[in-house]
Parts: C-alpha cells; structure tokens; sequence
C-alpha cells in the first residue's frame, strides 16, 4: 500500500485500555489512529467492508503493534451474530474472513495468542477468569447473540472459577430503537427496564446477562457509537457505509 502525497500519516491508535484484574491485555479499538479514507477513516479493521484491503490490514497491523500483539499468530472469527464460542488457534490476523471460525466469541489460555473481533454498533466484550489458571474470552454481541446466549457461552468456554468483564463502546439506549419483537423477548428474558420509549439498553442487558452467567465484576464503557462520529464507526449512523473498531486481547507472556 501506498500512501498518497497529501495524505498526512497518522498518529497512533487510540484505545480504550481494560485494566482487567489478572495478567491479560486487554483493549478496545476506536477510528483513530490508521491509513484508511473517508468514509472508513481512520482505523478501520474490518475486511467486510468496501474499504481498500492493503489499508484494513495495515490497520490490523497498526492495531497489534499497540497493543503488543504478534499479528502473525494472533486470529479473528467469521461473525455469524450468533452463541457459538470456540477455542482460539493462530492463525494470523491478516487473511480474509473465511480463514476463521464461524463464531462469535474465542477463548485462550495460551500466553500471546492475541483474539480479535469486530463492531460497529454491536458490543465488545472481554471476560477473564480471575482466580486459577487465567484464561480469556472475547465476544461480539449483538441484540441475536444476547438473545441466544453469548455471554453464557463464553463464560462456559472459561471453565469453572470467577471471572471479571469489560463492556467496550456499542450503541446506546439513546439511539438504539427497536420495534416490538425486539423489545418483547428482550423485556421477557432482561427485565422491563431494559426496553423505555422504544429504546433498547444493550449495555444493561450485557451486564445483567454477565451477572447471571457467574461474572462477580462487570466494567461498562457506556460509550455509544452512534452519538460519538469522531471516535467510532456506527453501522446504524452511518447507514451500512462504514468501518470497523473491536476488541483485542490475550493472555500475557512469561508470567
């Protein structure tokens, strides 16, 4: 890839950092910090975009160096916006969509082997198991995964123990409006609360689902993607026509 000449290069990403309670790394991705151009600028990690390939993937490059991560060993999943969670193998963060797993969440107790996933409205989030061998998952979760039980498929993944989570940026329930059979299933399995004035609080719903999968700390961001234009993608906001950020995390290495 090559930059054009009036293109200025770009500072580093920027993160949202999980200071998670066991020797992980841990860290949410914005739009700052990569290659891309408008409308996917700057640091958008997401491949199933119309966005030039060379830039998605100097992006992912970008994204591991800040975070420590060795992008030939670290991988990503085939999002399905599903509950199947599978146990991370290197890979490599650079391939196309169809080399990974088809699945919304990966887990890893393997020092370095760094997890991705992508979002652009749909939550990130990180649980670690706190006590015992420390063991990661990261998750996409959107309103069908909620539904059919994400959270509790990756803390299953875990094993048995206790466990801490982290809820990176999603839309909030100031712009996330539902119709009815969203709202219905939602207000039946997370509370009456969770859906006021046609509004869906995913936040809430993905901490009250931590909770009960067994999760005794529960860290939210409470950053909506839709209202934030400068410092996150939002699928919704922008009408289909945008990037990726996510989430990047692994186990650390000699401990």
């Amino acid at each position: 890839m090559r930059l054009e000449p009036e293109e200025r290069l770009p500072e580093q990403p920027e993160l949202i950092d999980w200071d998670a309670p066991g020797p992980y790394r841990v860290a949410f991705s914005t739009r700052r910090g990569g290659v891309s151009r408008d409308p996917f600028s700057t640091l958008n990690i997401g491949l199933s975009t119309d966005d030039e390939p060379e830039r998605v993937l100097e992006n992912r490059r970008r994204l591991c160096a800040a975070v420590g991560a060795d992008p030939r060993v670290a991988t990503m999943a085939w999002q399905q916006h599903g509950s199947r969670v599978v146990r991370a193998t290197a890979t490599g963060i650079l391939g196309p969509s169809n080399q990974f797993e088809r699945c919304d969440g990966l887990w890893s107790s393997e020092p370095g082997l760094a997890m991705g996933l992508i979002t652009a409205d749909c939550l990130p989030i990180a649980i670690g198991r706190s006590d015992g061998e420390p063991a990661l998952c990261v998750l996409h979760a959107g309103w069908k995964g909620l539904l059919s039980g994400i959270v509790e498929s990756g803390v299953s993944a875990l094993g048995g123990g206790a466990f801490a989570a982290a809820i990176g940026p999603g839309i909030g329930p100031c712009c996330y409006e539902v119709g009815a059979e969203v709202a219905r299933p939602f207000r039946a399995a997370f509370g009456e609360d969770v859906v006021e004035d046609g509004r869906l609080d995913l936040w809430t719903v993905a901490e009250r689902a931590l909770h009960d999968a067994g999760c005794d700390a529960v860290e939210r961001s409470d950053l909506c993607t839709a209202c934030d234009a400068g410092r996150f993608f939002s699928h919704r906001r922008d009408r289909g026509l945008t990037g990726r950020q996510g989430v990047l995390g692994y186990v650390l290495t000699g401990l």
